[in-house]
């Protein structure tokens, strides 16, 4: 038998043990059992497409492979190839605790993309720091940092349940706020550390980076939705909640998603990806 090919011959326990760690990292980063089925398949084969000699050199195979998988999911977890927010779908893998993990992927959906695998990474998988930023990209420092951003998000939802009556009637109160332009009113509904996260999915001049902190927040919305000619604001049901779309003219320009926690709001995504505004402009047209 050649050396080379025996060196990397692995007992089988460890192959599965292997192939579960992917999946729970791959399933607690994107929140789906079949996208993460999907990248773990990216992922060996990519580890194939390895020369013989380059697989041999990495010292840690599970270690590449794991940052394979991070590296994958980020792809898809960003603006342009993530739709947000939506169903989480497929049971979660077996070896996971289903209720328990199933309430913490849905509030893991309300982060951003980095915060979402530095918290994962971190206190989900405890693993290195080193990792950590190797696989988001980030230095360790602002790793740490994105992961308490994600923690103290976390906590502030479960501390503060909301309702579907109190989530309508704070939507509706931002809806209300932001055609006023009235900036003072738009902060009091927001939490301190809000975030907002522009989807223009690179077909639209819109922030690539999301905004935090209550004041920038509010002067971001209130540009974004400055009113003029055409520009209309409505209260409609936006996977299930309560949203804002606004439409210019008789086309939907932005469909846009919030998070609220007791009484304000944590986090709000803007789509204005006009790829992924199709069906709502589809459906506008139906109804006519």
């Amino acid at each position: 038998m050649d050396r080379e090919q025996d060196d990397e011959t692995v007992p089988i326990a460890e192959l599965l043990n292997e192939r579960r760690r992917l999946l729970n990292v791959a399933y607690w980063l994107l929140g789906r059992s079949q996208d993460a089925g999907d990248v773990v398949a990216e992922t060996y084969r990519r580890w194939y497409d390895l020369s013989d000699e380059h697989r041999i050199r990495i010292a840690e195979p599970r270690s590449w492979l794991v940052k394979t998988v991070g590296g994958i999911c980020l792809e898809r977890l960003a603006p342009t190839g993530r739709s947000h927010p939506g169903p989480v779908g497929a049971a979660p893998p077996h070896d996971l605790d289903d209720e328990v993990s199933q309430a913490l992927i849905d509030a893991l959906d309300t982060l951003s993309p980095a915060e979402r695998a530095a918290f994962v990474l971190n206190d989900v998988f405890g693993m290195e720091p080193g990792m950590v930023a190797a696989i988001v990209g980030q230095p360790e420092q602002e790793c740490g940092e994105l992961a308490a951003r994600g923690r103290h998000s976390l906590r502030t939802r479960w501390a503060h349940p909301t309702t579907p009556q109190q989530h309508d009637r704070v939507v509706r109160a931002v809806r209300q706020a932001c055609v006023a332009e009235n900036p003072d009113r738009l902060r009091s509904l927001l939490v301190p550390d809000a975030t907002v996260f522009f989807d223009g999915g690179g077909k639209v001049r819109a922030l690539s980076h999301p905004v935090h902190g209550a004041r920038l927040v509010t002067r971001s919305l209130l540009t974004l939705l400055a009113g003029g000619p055409g520009t209309t604001l409505h209260s409609q049901s936006v996977n299930g909640r309560t949203g804002i779309v606004v439409r210019y003219g008789d086309k939907v320009a932005a469909v846009i998603s919030l998070d609220v926690a007791g009484d304000h709001v944590v986090q709000i995504w803007a789509v204005l990806n006009p790829d992924k505004l199709r069906h709502w402009n589809r459906a506008a047209t139906q109804e006519k």
